[in-house]
């Protein structure tokens, strides 16, 4: 007599989209810290612009 198992997929598919939604959290945050932080979230004044300032113009984001 042979055991068949089957996998439950509902567990792999509530992990997938927890990851999935993380990674787009992050991809938004980002994505704001690249193009749109203006020294609001570095509080020593512009260096986050500073530190992304080439990403800015690589990405066609006006910055001046």
């Amino acid at each position: 007599m042979a055991v068949v198992h089957t996998p439950d997929d509902s567990l792999g598919t509530a992990a997938l989209a927890a990851a999935l939604a993380a990674v787009i959290v992050l991809a938004m945050l980002v994505l704001y810290l690249v193009g749109f932080d203006q020294g609001a979230v570095s509080r020593t004044g512009m260096f986050m612009h500073e530190l992304m300032h080439d990403g800015r113009h690589l990405l066609g984001l006006p910055c001046h």
